[in-house]
């Protein structure tokens, strides 16, 4: 998009067009730098001048925020967060970045596993760090349209999940029964042993089961 600023400047202005009178959430996805979020932002800001001199209604309030799929990005939440309005996590691509594995790829796909030690402190970082920003942070992807991993999300402390239609009964019904608090100190007790001392899918199961939580 930003090597193609015209095209780019369409898509926002027909964005903020349709949202006037209304509350608008813009998302730039593959952010890598923060200053790639700068020209992304900047040329929303010269679309809303644009607009406001040429009398169109504006959007009611307008936030503005980015995917973290990078893991580049990873390095630069401080930075980011005192510039955006929320973050999302794209955990596909994330998880795949972070363990150089196609998920594509039928012979490697299966080589990592999305509720070990690396990932969930990765993503407990992040919100950590969005908390203590006052931003916030929300999740989407495979992991949260499987009830154990919307477990691990809210136990790491999310609380606002994107998921596929047919994964919204089950993970509902898990998280209406489940004791956050409870989950959030088991997760902490198991992210703090050391890494691969445990199965924390394991672990998380077996809370599951004793709490008698569908997974």
């Amino acid at each position: 998009g930003l090597d193609r600023p015209g095209l780019l400047r369409g898509q926002i202005r027909a964005l903020l067009r349709a949202g006037g009178g209304r509350s608008l959430r813009i998302m730039f996805p593959m952010i890598t730098e923060v200053a790639e979020f700068d020209a992304a932002k900047s040329i929303v800001e010269r679309e809303l001048t644009y607009l406001r001199q040429h009398g169109h209604p504006l959007p009611e309030r307008i936030d503005i925020g980015t995917m973290l799929e990078v893991p580049a990005l990873l390095y630069q939440l401080d930075e980011l967060l005192k510039k955006v309005d929320f973050i999302s996590v794209g955990s596909n691509d994330l998880f795949q970045f972070l363990f150089a594995v196609d998920r594509g790829n039928a012979k490697v796909s299966e080589r990592f596993d999305t509720l070990s030690a690396p990932i969930l402190r990765v993503l407990r970082e992040i919100v950590q760090k969005a908390t203590v920003a006052k931003k916030s942070a929300s999740l989407c992807g495979e992991m949260a349209s499987k009830p154990i991993g919307a477990l691990a999300l809210v136990a790491l402390g999310y609380r606002s999940l994107s998921l596929s239609a047919t994964a919204h009964g089950p993970v509902k019904a898990l998280i209406l029964d489940l004791d956050a608090k409870k989950a959030e100190s088991v997760m902490k007790s198991l992210l703090d042993a050391p890494a691969g001392s445990v199965s924390i899918r394991q672990k998380l199961t077996e809370f599951a089961e004793a709490e008698g939580l569908a997974l």
